[in-house]
């Protein structure tokens, strides 16, 4: 019994590989041959008898024969690289070593072959097997298929599928079911059709990247830099046409020549060479026009990018940025030479804020009000290496609470009611390579204080109503005439917060401890003013020594103001200074105030008391006592057991009296209301009465 004409049976090793040569010869054969394939990894074994068998390899030869029965012609297949995945290959650059992996040294050598055969030689294949001692870890590998078999250490996998049979194969397949004269023209048209739609594709790839490559070399010549290329072995890649007017040598003998040919000054042509992975910036002069130039690595194959940029024009574009940042006001008015006055520890001050200026590290200024902080915020700025960036100024004492958060970290559009469209960048964002001044900290929220811990440690921040992490790079010098550390044992600032800030310290010196100072300071204030040629009477300034300035060289400023407007005949005299009125008093600090009502006397308060305070006053102790949080519902329920109830809103105006008076004092959270020790004080004297 002869061959079935029409029929035969496809074996081979791997399931894919029977899908992949299935597949192939269905769509060239499949119209008039049926086809069954088996995998002998995959299928039970199934004897085929009066059949055409086809192998997929000599390899499964010892397999196979449990397959084949009786009248049987076995064909083993002439296999070549699976050409319909070629153009993956062709992804890869030119010169690249690359591993060819796959099970058996015969196979990948066949493959190898097959790469030859095609015309597939602008890369440096290396096979591999399994087996085969690694002489070089390299970084890409090409697989028909058996990805479990590529080393860990590949970092690209080219998946070209398990490889197709030749067309000698297919022919010889024909010419055993006696099908030749009848079928070859059919089978060859499919054949060609088949390398044809594969020459569409890489030639619509082809076409493509001919317009990615004509796009980016309109980008490349577009800018205003210019741009140099240099590969691991020293041949230049890229060169613009800005850097060709640059050096005066055409771009067309300058691509693919070594750098050596093009660069003849030996120190940049050492610069670029250089092949540490650091970036580095240099400053050359090149056909009598200087250059900043800056060099990087792209990948670790060495590739080396050189921008130049033309000096004068850098210094313009910094003069324009300098401009806009005036226009906006995001600029530090002042400087050191600004700040006026020769006492030895103003001078010390100055010093020590010169030298934290050169670092990029944030700082806490402490200083009574109208010390000048801003004025040393702002100098400090402008010593440091973010001079030509934007300086930003917020005080925390001017912003309303329910605007300090949108305001420092911006929104997102529809983040609350009457926010902008489009949303809005902060003043962290727009502060952005330059420094923020953040003035009176000491009066911001524990919200908002944990919010600006998260920019200080992590250098990003979330826009309110956003999703969106966005880094910043802003230095933050902040300022306070508060005592941080008596508000953080009150629980009202955060002590991680307080050591973010405190990284580096300031303390500006009061006018009092420098009143030597007072002189030069009026003669500057004078002179900025539009009556320069007043004259000062010795007697004034001697007087003006004797006041303490507790409103520091703000407040000497607005006296000054004052008795400018006030004097006569350009002179300024002992009369037109201000009355003792006009001069601030020494501020109680909070724990001389605490001391002060531990020893006062309480009658006077306890004459404005009426019952309905009293009775507060007693809810308050008698829950304080007991243990328990003390909030406003909890004592709209206890007045209700009394005479008088009082809804949640009543109690809370209530308590504001009480608070005024120094009675309570209102904490956040579980704290709640509590007596203070002179409210206590005061209790005890009323129970006593």
């Amino acid at each position: 019994m002869g061959l079935k004409a029409r029929e035969l049976t496809l074996l081979a090793g791997s399931e894919e590989t029977r899908r992949t040569l299935d597949n192939q010869l269905n769509e060239i054969i499949g119209d008039f041959i049926r086809i069954r394939s088996y995998s002998v990894d995959a299928h039970k074994v199934t004897k085929v008898h009066n059949q055409l068998i086809i192998l997929s390899s000599h390899l499964i030869e010892e397999e196979a024969k449990e397959y084949i029965g009786d009248n049987c012609t076995v064909l083993v297949a002439r296999r070549i690289v699976n050409f319909l995945n070629i153009d993956k290959i062709y992804s890869v650059a030119r010169g690249e070593k690359v591993l060819y992996v796959n099970d058996f040294p015969e196979t990948v050598q066949e493959a190898i072959s097959s790469f030859e055969i095609l015309g597939i030689n602008h890369l440096h294949l290396i096979p591999y097997f399994p087996g085969k001692k690694d002489e070089e870890q390299i970084k890409i590998a090409i697989t028909p298929g058996e990805l479990d078999l590529v080393p860990p250490y590949v970092e690209e996998v080219i998946n070209i599928g398990p490889r197709l049979i030749d067309i000698t194969t297919i022919i010889t397949i024909l010419n055993r079911l006696g099908l030749l004269e009848e079928k070859q023209d059919q089978v060859s048209s499919k054949y060609i059709s088949t390398i044809t739609r594969l020459s569409k594709r890489l030639g619509d790839a082809n076409q493509e990247a001919n317009k990615i490559s004509d796009h980016l070399k309109k980008v490349v010549n577009g800018v205003n830099d210019g741009i140099l290329a240099v590969n691991q072995q020293g041949r230049i890649t890229v060169y613009n046409e800005i850097l060709e007017r640059f050096l005066r040598v055409p771009m067309k003998k300058a691509v693919d020549r070594h750098v050596r040919d093009v660069i003849s000054d030996h120190t940049l042509y050492d610069f670029i060479m250089n092949r540490r992975e650091e970036e580095e910036d240099g400053y050359f002069t090149i056909n009598s026009m200087s250059f900043m130039v800056h060099r990087f690595m792209i990948d670790p194959q060495g590739t080396i990018v050189v921008t130049f940029k033309d000096a004068s024009e850098t210094i313009e574009m910094e003069k324009q940025l300098k401009r806009e940042l005036v226009k906006k006001g995001f600029y530090g008015k002042y400087h050191f030479g600004d700040i006026v006055g020769s006492h030895p520890e103003l001078l010390r001050t100055k010093e020590i804020a010169r030298k934290l200026a050169k670092t990029e590290l944030t700082i806490l200024i402490q200083g009574e009000s109208g010390t000048g902080k801003e004025l040393f915020a702002s100098s400090i700025h402008n010593a440091s290496n973010r001079s030509n960036g934007p300086f930003l100024a917020v005080n925390f004492s001017a912003l309303p609470e329910d605007l300090v958060e949108s305001e420092l970290f911006g929104y997102e559009e529809g983040a609350f009611s009457g926010a902008k469209k489009g949303g809005r960048k902060g003043l962290f964002e727009q502060a952005n390579g330059g420094t923020i001044f953040l003035d009176e900290i000491g009066d911001i929220s524990l919200k908002v204080q944990a919010r600006l811990l998260r920019v200080l440690q992590e250098k990003e921040l979330l826009r309110i109503g956003g999703n969106k992490i966005i880094p910043v790079d802003v230095r933050v010098v902040a300022a306070t005439n508060k005592d941080l550390l008596s508000l953080m044992e009150e629980g009202k600032f955060r002590e991680d917060l307080y050591h973010r800030l405190k990284v580096l310290f300031l303390q500006l010196p009061a006018l009092r401890k420098r009143k030597e100072d007072i002189a030069h300071l009026i003669q500057h204030f004078i002179q900025q003013s539009d009556q320069p040629a007043i004259k000062l009477e010795f007697e004034v300034l001697e007087k003006l020594k004797e006041y303490n300035w507790y409103g520091n060289i703000r407040e000497l400023k607005n006296t000054l103001d004052y008795m400018l407007a006030v004097c006569e005949e350009n002179t300024i005299k002992v009369e037109d200074i201000p009355n003792e009125g006009f001069f601030q008093q020494a501020r109680k600090s909070m724990k001389e105030v605490a001391a002060a009502q531990e020893t006062a006397e309480p009658p006077y308060i306890q004459q404005d008391l009426n019952e309905e305070l009293n009775n507060l006053v007693e809810i308050i102790y008698q829950l304080q006592r007991k243990g328990k949080t003390v909030s406003r519902r909890k004592i709209s329920e206890e007045t209700k057991n009394g005479e008088s109830f009082l809804t949640e809103q009543q109690v809370r105006s209530r308590l504001e009296r009480l608070e005024e008076m120094g009675l309570i004092e209102k904490k956040r959270g579980r704290q709640g209301t509590k007596l203070t020790v002179f409210g206590e004080k005061t209790f005890h004297m009323k129970k006593r009465q």
